[in-house]
């Protein structure tokens, strides 16, 4: 239940309202966007909300227990500020959202109706509806660790400790041709070895995706010639020229942590647990009994 603030309760038992909509969007790299449905543009609390961005938003509805509450939000993409290249590259992704309920001749007189982050985003044209998740779908996903074969670390970080600054993991290329925005073959690797860099991570550092990233699916060497494969496209043309670069891939097994990186003391995984094939396993005459290792 929510509770309104003096002033607004005022407003609304008058019988006549002023009120608008406003939407705040945070996206993880903290920079942050405010819109209304209002015709004039609106400001509180160190956000000015652009006005007529063709925002609109789905009923908001409120249930009791554990079960996640979504609305949708479609809007063209009319402001300068928000526009479809950054929503293909994800910028958006998993953005903080905050609605609002304004009395727009007194902005002090507002009331938060909803929390939440950007989900799915679907766009058509210069349109796009992007799905509104309550903040009760973060009790869905996982947390803590696993105890699985596999290590849980990410390459890299302060967990794993690897130094993808070593040129040893880290190449920088530039690209030859692109066939699409997820396929294109470069030079500047011919140093490594074929499927050293799959699974791994390539940044641009010039061209139309600069400072963009995505995961590298394929990596295979031919004589001098790289071929990069990604596991999404990116968000604009690949180009010939583009420069990048490019870290060395890990698929989270014991042996490779050892052979690759020589990093097993920070391996972050189970590899001696037993699997599937060991939990059904049945005793048989004869045989002898053995007991499965400790990881």
């Amino acid at each position: 239940m929510k509770s309104l603030p003096p002033a607004l309760q005022s407003h609304l038992n008058s019988g006549t309202t002023t009120l608008a909509w406003c939407w705040r969007l945070t996206r993880g790299d903290g920079t942050r966007f405010g819109f209304t449905d209002h015709d004039r543009d609106l400001v509180f609390d160190g956000t000015a909300f652009e006005a007529a961005t063709g925002f609109t938003a789905s009923e908001i509805k409120d249930a009791l227990g554990l079960s996640v509450d979504n609305l949708e939000v479609s809007s063209a993409l009319k402001s300068d500020r928000l526009n479809e290249d950054d929503l293909a590259a994800g910028l958006y992704d998993d953005a903080a959202v905050e609605i609002w309920r304004v009395n727009w001749q007194d902005t002090d007189q507002r009331l938060l109706m909803r929390s939440g982050s950007l989900g799915e985003v679907r766009r058509a044209g210069t349109a796009f509806t992007a799905e509104v998740r309550g903040l009760a779908h973060y009790l869905q996903q996982p947390k803590g660790r696993l105890f699985q074969s596999g290590c849980d670390a990410d390459l890299g970080d302060a967990r794993c400790g690897v130094d993808l600054d070593d040129p040893a993991f880290r190449g920088t290329g530039t690209v030859f041709a692109a066939s699409t925005t997820r396929l294109f073959t470069a030079s500047g690797l011919a140093a490594y070895a074929s499927g050293w860099f799959t699974r791994g991570l390539v940044t641009f550092t010039s061209g139309a995706n600069a400072l963009r990233r995505q995961e590298v699916k394929r990596h295979t060497l031919s004589g001098s010639e790289a071929t990069i494969e990604l596991w999404q496209p990116m968000a604009l043309a690949i180009a010939s020229s583009d420069t990048f670069t490019i870290t060395a891939g890990c698929d989270k097994q014991f042996a490779t942590c050892q052979a690759k990186f020589a990093n097993t003391v920070n391996f972050r995984g189970f590899p001696h647990m037993p699997g599937n094939d060991y939990v059904l396993s049945v005793a048989r005459p004869g045989e002898p009994v053995t007991t499965a290792s400790r990881g």
